[in-house]
């Protein structure tokens, strides 16, 4: 019998909600050994947010299919098998592809199977929905996690190193922030960048107070 969360349709929230309102990295803070540890290039971070969001594809997409037949008893040992599974299909694809990258993304590639988004993308959503609007909802959440990453990894790029993607960007006058590339320059640039999203969601509900008590007050008069 289709649960009742089966029958609600597919919307465009399900799919913004990742990219925005339930941005795994600047609203919930989830992920943030990767967020920290890889994120001191562009390109490094693009790589870590792709192979991320393609276990969170493949595992989400598995537990929908799957969530019938799994026990309740055995469920979050069975979702951590199947994300282990994908997991290792994306160290043996990066290493097949890229050594370099392979090398410089390390060990926090196989500590994608316990990333917390995935698990808790896993239990609260997958296991309630069916696969088609599980893969919308996966595919925003992966969205969001890797313009997060790509947004401090471009900052830390460009102020530790003066270059993106490798490209020379400041002049030779320019004097490289080395503390950029180093954790704590990490740490500085996530605090930014939480700071920008909490401004901008302040403004955001602010204008959509005001717009509301504006409706209130046009129907009283």
């Amino acid at each position: 019998m289709a649960s009742k969360s089966d029958k609600t349709p597919i919307t465009m929230d399900t799919f913004l909600t990742g990219l925005w309102k339930e941005n795994p990295v600047f609203v919930m803070l989830l992920g943030m050994c990767p967020v920290l540890a890889v994120t001191n290039s562009v390109e490094n971070a693009l790589a870590m947010g792709l192979a991320t969001t393609f276990v969170l594809l493949c595992s989400t997409g598995m537990v929908s299919i799957l969530r019938s037949l799994i026990p309740k008893e055995v469920r979050i040992a069975s979702y951590i098998v199947i994300i282990a599974t994908f997991v290792t299909v994306v160290d043996y694809i990066i290493h097949a592809v890229s050594l370099e990258i392979y090398n410089q993304l390390g060990a926090f590639i196989q500590l994608i199977v316990v990333n917390c988004m995935i698990l808790g993308r896993a239990e609260a959503f997958a296991s309630r929905n069916r696969l088609s609007k599980t893969l919308v909802n996966s595919l925003g959440m992966g969205a969001g996690f890797t313009f997060a990453l790509l947004c401090l990894g471009s900052v830390r790029e460009l102020l530790g190193s003066g270059e993106l993607l490798g490209y020379q960007v400041f002049g030779d006058s320019f004097e490289p922030w080395i503390i950029m590339l180093l954790p704590p320059g990490g740490f500085f640039v996530l605090g930014g960048w939480l700071l920008l999203f909490a401004w901008i969601k302040e403004r955001q509900q602010n204008r959509e107070s005001q717009k509301r008590a504006d409706e209130e007050t046009s129907h009283v008069r």
